[in-house]
């Protein structure tokens, strides 16, 4: 799987689909800095993204891939904050 890491001028997000979050026993360590959007979550690239990334290496022994998608007004700012369940 490609994952998309999303950015504009200030910031990136890594978009994941929720169930992989929960699949590797993260979602409870996942910040209020990322958003989420219906079953797909935006990992703030500072902290979040990093957490993801670290639990994908562990499980799979790779890092995961990604392409970045730019965008000068993102819609991922106007998302609710990530709140686990």
């Amino acid at each position: 799987m490609v994952y998309t890491f999303h950015t504009d001028p200030g910031h990136g997000w890594l978009e994941v689909p929720t169930s992989q979050l929960v699949d590797l026993g993260i979602e409870h360590n996942i910040s209020t800095y990322s958003y989420v959007q219906n079953e797909t979550a935006y990992l703030e690239e500072d902290c979040d993204a990093g957490v993801f990334v670290d639990a994908y290496k562990k499980k799979h022994g790779s890092q995961p891939e990604y392409a970045e998608k730019y965008s000068e007004h993102t819609f991922i700012r106007n998302l609710s904050p990530f709140r686990s369940t």
